[in-house]
């Protein structure tokens, strides 16, 4: 074939992708996904089945038409790693070459951790990973909190961390492990993972919520991450809060611990709980003035971001996931009080159901996303 062999692994990577994700499962759906001729799909297909990645199985019927071969991915052909990190902990997770979590590590921080500690705690993470893994290892993600350069492989700034500057994290990691890494804003993270493990699967517009230690979105438009020019795209903690004044900004009433302090009624200094998420949960049922107070502010929040970006659907992540469905129905109900323009266009406020490991996941899911086999001669 005259196609230039990047060309080549471009395309191998794309075939991957669409059976991995499910959008094609035989050679003709491939076809029709990828809008190449059904001759190309069969050359492509092959080349993969020999590569020892894909395998052709028992028949299935479609809708209309002879039934097809079924194309399946080989499990065990080699495998992602995906990490994530904040202040208090590094969780980590393995997935095989199908696309399937087969692993998850928590390994927590101590309070003074640095940036060398961070680093070396990933390591470990990762070398914890490959033991027992199906093949070896082929490509790796990085959800990394703060201001991060995805082209440069730096992440730059990280306030919980006080030597976080200017880390060149991917060179790094690549002196360890000699594969692909990757990396990306752990908000921008989680928003893969939603898209391969969670509710986006069939949504290309939608928004991360993340409440957590400090507080920011993901924008996903179009199918497509937007970072911002400054790559700052979605620090809504940053804004003055309340709107009227800058006494404050966004997150010192808003992310996760904020919000349990103003339920609990602890003190702005009084020490986070050692569960959050648990301690969070015995807040579900809350009718107080505090919890009205809480739902009124997210409201004025969830109001602006659907008139600046009118998603089909925001996700929250974090700990305030336990507060449940209530929580974010409660929300959306003061949204149209307050803004009634927006009845005829609600905001579907979903929380999230996979739980402190999607950021994990969307770091694999970064990796897969980002590998590409070698096409070798494809004829």
């Amino acid at each position: 074939m005259r196609t230039k062999p990047a060309d080549q692994s471009s395309l191998l990577a794309t075939i991957l992708l669409q059976l991995r994700g499910q959008h094609a499962t035989s050679r003709s759906t491939l076809a029709k996904v990828t809008h190449l001729s059904p001759s190309t799909v069969g050359i492509y297909v092959d080349h993969l089945i020999a590569l020892g990645y894909v395998i052709e199985g028992g028949l299935e019927q479609g809708k209309m038409g002879r039934p097809q071969r079924r194309l399946s991915l080989v499990q065990n052909a080699g495998w992602f790693a995906g990490v994530e990190f904040n202040a208090e902990r590094i969780q980590a997770v393995r997935v095989d070459f199908a696309g399937k979590k087969d692993l998850s590590i928590h390994r927590p921080l101590p309070p003074e951790a640095n940036t060398r500690m961070v680093l070396d705690e990933i390591k470990q993470a990762v070398v914890e990973l490959s033991q027992s893994a199906p093949g070896k290892l082929l490509s790796m993600g990085v959800g990394v909190p703060g201001l991060v350069n995805p082209t440069t492989g730096v992440a730059m700034l990280y306030s919980f961390i006080p030597d976080w500057r200017d880390v060149p994290l991917v060179a790094d990691l690549r002196q360890d492990f000699p594969v692909h890494v990757t990396m990306e804003n752990n908000l921008r993270a989680v928003a893969l993972a939603e898209r391969w493990f969670g509710g986006g699967r069939e949504m290309d517009d939608y928004v991360i919520l993340g409440p957590r230690r400090g507080l920011g979105i993901a924008i996903m438009k179009n199918g497509q991450l937007v970072h911002g020019s400054h790559l700052a795209a979605g620090e809504i903690g940053r804004w003055p809060w309340p709107l009227s004044g800058n006494e404050k900004e966004l997150h010192d009433v808003l992310t996760a611990p904020a919000v349990w302090r103003r339920l609990s009624g602890a003190g702005p200094q009084a020490p986070l709980p050692p569960d959050l998420w648990s301690t969070l949960q015995l807040y579900a049922g809350s009718t107080g003035p505090e919890w009205k107070k809480v739902i009124a502010d997210y409201a004025r929040v969830m109001s602006l971001l659907h008139l600046i970006l009118d998603s089909k659907a925001y996700f929250l992540h974090g700990p305030l996931t336990v507060l449940g469905e209530r929580f974010c129905q409660e929300i959306t109900q003061q949204v149209l009080q307050l803004t009634p323009v927006l009845r005829g266009m609600p905001p579907e406020i979903l929380p999230s159901t996979l739980g402190d490991e999607a950021g994990a996941l969307g770091a694999a899911s970064l990796a897969m996303e980002a590998w590409t086999p070698e096409s070798g001669t494809i004829r």
